[in-house]
């Protein structure tokens, strides 16, 4: 039986737009009360407006390892616990191959994609043993499942990390309650493809995942009751443009 998420508390980075975003708006209308994180304060105060009431802000780069604990600790001194972390942030760059690809933009797609999520489930984890259980959703990529020129060598190279970050995570803190997942999405029509150097169209991005879609499926692994783990999720779209 699915599991009723009333009450309970989420925090959500990469929380201002795309699979971020979504994935607060669903948990929220579940009942959870939800902490909007994110670099942009404009765009996390418009999802805040979305949900309504039962939500805070606290504006956050993942990269920023000092910065994360301290946004864990109000959290905590808030709430009083964490319940669901969804770690979504991620970045990558439009010069992103082997040819173009600048040492200083590698370091920055590795330190928000890959360190960011481990300095927040790091941070959640004292947390998470003390009250008996949590959950940790990590936003991966289809990029962690191989290796190919489109997403680049930074990027691939942290989802593949976040993967094997994430079953980690699983094996050690199993035991203490805390489940951890990683959701490995295909194309999804979110503001990361502006980033592609080939643009990707209206129209493609019309027939490829949407948010909404990454969303459902982050509350669905969040319904979960506490004695089920989903360890990894592979979803994409039905419609292949590369075969096309």
């Amino acid at each position: 039986m699915l599991q009723d998420l009333d009450g309970q508390v989420a925090w959500i980075t990469g929380a201002g737009t795309g699979i971020g975003e979504s994935a607060a708006i669903k948990l929220a209308e579940a009942g959870c009360k939800v902490v909007l994180s994110g670099r942009r304060r404009d765009v996390l105060e418009n999802v805040a407006e979305a949900i309504g009431s039962g939500v805070s802000i606290k504006q956050l780069d993942v990269s920023d390892k000092d910065a994360v604990r301290g946004v864990t600790d109000m959290i905590l001194e808030e709430h009083g616990r964490i319940d669901i972390g969804v770690f979504s942030a991620g970045i990558n760059v439009t010069d992103r191959n082997w040819h173009n690809i600048a040492a200083g933009d590698w370091d920055r797609v590795i330190n928000i994609d890959l360190n960011g999520a481990f300095y927040c489930c790091q941070a959640v984890l004292p947390a998470m043993r003390s009250q008996g259980g949590g959950l940790v959703i990590n936003i991966s990529s289809m990029a962690a499942k191989g290796v190919g020129k489109l997403t680049g060598p930074a990027y691939t190279s942290a989802k593949h990390a976040m993967n094997a970050m994430t079953a980690s995570l699983l094996l050690e803190e199993r035991n203490n309650g805390i489940r951890a997942t990683a959701v490995c999405p295909g194309e999804v029509a979110t503001p990361i493809l502006d980033l592609r150097p080939v643009p990707v169209s209206a129209e493609d991005q019309a027939r490829i995942l949407q948010s909404e879609d990454l969303g459902d499926l982050v509350l669905y692994i969040a319904k979960q009751p506490p004695h089920v783990t989903i360890n990894e999720v592979l979803i994409t779209p039905t419609w292949n443009r590369f075969d096309a």
